[in-house]
């Protein structure tokens, strides 16, 4: 399958460079960079170790609003 892609000269100039530093066709680089794309997930995930998690049973409850939390005992810059 063909395609046509534009790029601008900036990011052509430096496609061709690097093409030339890994002696690989342009097409090539754009053949790898489009399948890398393509085999990535559909959207990021975080770790299963992380959505297992159900937090730490010691530690102290912040799901304080506003109105419940106490003031400084003293303001430290009075």
């Amino acid at each position: 399958m063909n395609f046509n892609i534009y790029l601008d000269d900036d990011t052509g100039r430096r496609l061709t460079e690097l093409a030339e530093r890994e002696g690989e066709s342009r097409n090539s680089l754009i053949r790898k960079a489009v399948n890398d794309l393509l085999d990535r997930p559909a959207r990021p995930q975080w770790p299963d170790s992380v959505l297992r998690h159900q937090g730490f049973p010691d530690f102290p409850d912040i799901g304080r609003g506003p109105d419940e939390l106490l003031p400084p005992p003293v303001d430290p810059l009075a």
